[in-house]
């Protein structure tokens, strides 16, 4: 008798199910669970709860009669139901937590996992190759496009540069409310999507499962065609405009050309591998510049083919660190998404697309939401937690890394050579988001001064001792025995705590 084949919500695409790795065979019937534990368990935003699920359903609609689709209060209750004491097969998880239940299970076998370019034995024999603890991206960045012969001429890389990043960071044009780039693609909602709606409802009213964000029309894509529509709509009309202006920020245009296909990726309807191969292509066509393609392929290939990696290979105690040694609680607020609380415009902005949209881009995310809780010295544990419930493209492994490592440098300086923050000068070069605020970027003392600003000095007087010896750090650390007025500083934002700036 053929073992079925159990697909987790995050593994929807094609390539999930095809035969090679030891399974499963074409014929294998296919279970999926829906968990209603997992929704207990973390105050999920709304529409990220809804994709999930509007995704899972829509692919079970297209296995049709080959589906068992279970839905349960745990995952252990709805396998028992889908093939009681049956042999499963399962692609490798992508959480721990997730990895620790299907090796509990007996009967249950585990395939080598799906979705990544890089399989982790071979990241751990490149690992083991380097200097101890030098594990940079950008050197890891280079040996995959070496390893998959992505954007290459011969052996050198395209352009005559691996890396463009000194044309992919220009400020947005000077009174620029937009960049007028083509609309990204946006999905239709269908008989599924209400029904997800109505499930949702119901469980707020009648199972006591809360939700915090808001539930618009669905955004982003949940079937592998409106996948595969949303690739080709970046692919041909957005992917030329992406490089220069990617850690760009305008207020009236929070996805500038941004692809929007994190969330695809992540639920495994597309695959990394068609995604880079696609810009490479057009890259080669002459209808995108070699900058953005490869900011894009860095994105893809570079970063979130680097965060899946450390996230096996640190191990479950990286969950853990806390080199800063920050403990403050996240307040109310900012757990509410209540942007409207919130003065500085910079984070009123930002945060109310999170509440709206369960999205925000990457520069967005670390240098305007984990900045700001890096200043105020939240407990990096939370702020993780934080960004995997509120973002639609968040998951454990996502989170865990980018959060700990990159944004509120837990790890002392595993992942990152030094703390990602800054004062509102930077936000202010990159963004009209200081126009019309009610603080000023250049001011640190006194009812204007800027909560980056000053939450800045305030954040290196805090760790001065330790990061005065990082030699990435040293300019900064000195910049304080520049300001006559650093202990007012210093108390003037412990006066500020954790109010809505």
């Amino acid at each position: 008798m053929t073992a079925a084949h159990w697909l987790f919500g995050d593994q929807l695409g094609p390539h999930f199910l095809a035969p090679g790795d030891g399974g499963p065979d074409r014929a294998a019937p296919v279970v999926m669970i829906e968990a209603r534990s997992v929704f207990r368990r973390r105050r999920f935003h709304r529409a990220k709860a809804h994709l999930v699920l509007s995704a899972m359903r829509h692919r079970a609609a297209e296995l049709g009669d080959r589906v068992r689709y279970v839905r349960a209060e745990t995952y252990r209750e709805g396998l028992r139901e889908a093939v009681g004491d049956g042999e499963v097969t399962v692609r490798h998880p992508t959480s721990r937590a997730a990895l620790r239940l299907v090796t509990s299970l007996s009967g249950v076998t585990v395939l080598p996992a799906r979705g990544f370019l890089v399989p982790h034995d071979d990241f751990r024999a490149w690992a083991g190759g380097r200097e101890r603890g030098r594990l940079r991206q950008e050197d890891f960045y280079r040996w995959i496009r070496r390893e998959h012969g992505l954007l290459l001429d011969g052996d050198r890389p395209a352009g005559g540069r691996w890396n463009h990043d000194h044309d992919n960071r220009r400020p947005p044009p000077r009174g620029a409310h937009t960049l007028g780039a083509p609309a990204p693609y946006r999905p239709r909602e269908d008989e599924i999507d209400d029904e997800v709606r109505r499930d949702l409802d119901r469980w707020e009213r009648e199972e006591g499962i809360a939700f915090v964000g808001r539930d618009g029309p669905r955004l982003f894509p949940a079937s592998r065609r409106e996948a595969l529509a949303a690739l080709r709509r970046f692919v041909e009309h957005r992917l030329a405009g992406f490089g220069p202006y990617e850690d760009a920020m305008l207020a009236a245009d929070p996805v500038l050309s941004h692809s929007l296909l994190s969330s695809s990726l992540n639920l495994g309807l597309l695959d990394p591998a068609e995604c880079v191969d696609a810009a490479e292509a057009a890259w080669r066509a002459g209808h995108a510049p070699v900058n953005s393609v490869e900011g894009f392929v860095r994105q893809i290939a570079g970063w979130r083919e680097y965060v899946w990696q450390l996230y096996w290979y640190f191990g479950e105690g990286y969950r853990h660190l806390n080199a800063l040694r920050h403990q403050a609680p996240l307040p109310g607020w900012f757990l509410e998404l209540d942007a409207d609380a919130v003065t500085a415009r910079c984070l009123a902005t930002v945060l109310a697309q999170v509440r709206d949209t369960g999205w925000t881009h990457h520069i967005q995310r670390l240098m305007v939401l984990g900045s700001h809780a890096l200043q105020r010295g939240w407990d990096p544990g939370a702020v993780t937690d934080w960004f995997h419930r509120c973002f639609v493209d968040g998951y454990d492994w996502v989170m865990l890394p980018n959060v700990v490592g990159m944004s509120q440098y837990a790890d002392g300086g595993r992942m990152t050579t030094k703390p990602y923050t800054s004062g509102g000068a930077y936000v202010h070069r990159m963004s009209d988001l200081c126009d019309g605020c009610a603080y000023r970027p250049t001011e640190r003392l006194g009812e204007r001064a800027c909560p980056y600003t000053a939450g800045y000095w305030a954040f290196l007087h805090r760790h001065r001792a330790r990061l005065a010896g990082n030699p990435r750090m040293t300019q900064a650390v000195r910049g304080l025995d520049r300001l006559a007025d650093v202990e007012e500083v210093v108390r003037q934002e412990r006066r500020r705590g954790d109010a809505p700036p």
